[in-house]
């Protein structure tokens, strides 16, 4: 169901805000990691971590939003199912380090502010505008399994770069440490937070969708 006139000149306006955040927070941390390495190196890297991928896609969507126009592209990243996606994503890197990664590691100074901003930060906001100033009604279930193909491409993308150059961004998917059977398994297990977080997102959009607001 489409927003009134009034939200949707809130929802533009907060796009910008969305938009900002997420692309300051993913400049900041891409400026830490060239630290790291030779520039080639670091960036593959960057862009090796769900973290980055997720907020990259929000800040896309947020982007998308504000610049406005008819062009091809900008209508793809304004789909209520690109949309929903980033909420998803977004959701899933929010729950997944606030429940497992935060604790391995204690960030301090530029990498703190970076850390915030992309972990807790770009979720808020983001998850926010999706519920609050975003138009609803149009998901459907399937929407939530097609939606397990990003995360199973980037699966396959850590898995074949991790076998070259013996690194992952994450612990749980470690190979060289755990095994492939057990990488198998917490994929799993990831996967199925994909699945019922996708579910509830499907189940939410419905819901506003069908009994509409102003």
């Amino acid at each position: 169901m489409p927003v009134s006139p009034r939200t949707a000149a809130i929802s533009n306006v907060y796009a910008i805000v969305v938009a900002a955040v997420a692309w300051s927070g993913l400049m900041l941390q891409y400026w830490l990691i060239l630290w790291s390495g030779p520039i080639g190196y670091a960036t593959v890297r960057y862009f090796s971590f769900f973290t980055i991928l997720s907020n990259l896609l929000v800040a896309v969507v947020a982007t998308s939003v504000v610049t406005g126009g008819d062009w091809a592209p900008l209508r793809f990243w304004r789909q209520p199912r690109v949309r929903g996606l980033a909420a998803l994503c977004i959701a899933v890197t929010c729950l997944i380090y606030t429940t497992i990664l935060a604790g391995h590691w204690h960030p301090q100074g530029p990498q703190l502010i970076a850390d915030r901003v992309v972990h807790y930060l770009v979720p808020f906001l983001y998850l926010f505008w999706w519920v609050a100033l975003l138009p609803h009604g149009t998901l459907v279930w399937r929407d939530a399994l097609r939606w397990l193909s990003f995360p199973l491409v980037f699966l396959l993308w850590t898995l074949l770069r991790g076998a070259v150059v013996h690194e992952y961004p994450y612990p749980f998917v470690d190979a060289g440490q755990l095994g492939y059977a057990v990488v198998a398994l917490n994929a799993l297990m990831v996967g199925a937070v994909f699945i019922v977080l996708g579910l509830g997102l499907v189940a939410i959009d419905r819901a506003m969708g069908r009994y509409g607001r102003t």
